[in-house]
């Protein structure tokens, strides 16, 4: 019988991110330490995925165009899947912006700060979601 921590494990990151660049740059990095990774291009793709989906933790950026931004897909996990409430990250090129910083620091949400650096995002990827 395999541990909980073991099917976390096996399960994969959902990363949600509308940028085709950076979503290479993650898919590569986290592959490569042996994360599988499934991707969404908008935060309402990321809650479709999220609604029955099965995930390791959830890496999403904060602003994506359409209707849901990252603050609203945390703000989802939060209410329908509280189980991964601690297992998210998120990403920005705009922490400056009043609404971000509000967000994090009212949630504790590590944020990861565009453009970063593959060892960083490792090792926050390592703590927040642990070991593939």
């Amino acid at each position: 019988m395999s541990t909980p921590v073991l099917q976390q494990s096996l399960a994969p990151i959902l990363v949600i991110e509308d940028e085709p660049s950076v979503i290479a740059f993650l898919r590569a990095a986290l592959q490569r330490r042996g994360y599988h990774v499934e991707h969404a291009a908008s935060g309402a793709d990321g809650l479709a995925l999220l609604k029955d989906g099965r995930y390791a933790g959830v890496i999403s950026d904060v602003r994506m165009p359409g209707s849901v931004n990252g603050a609203e897909v945390h703000r989802w996990i939060q209410q329908h899947r509280p189980e991964l409430a601690a297992r998210i990250i998120l990403i920005s090129g705009d922490t400056a912006n009043s609404e971000t910083q509000s967000l994090l620091q009212r949630s504790g949400t590590p944020c990861i700060e565009k453009p970063f650096r593959v060892q960083h995002l490792l090792q926050v990827v390592e703590r927040t979601f642990g070991k593939p």
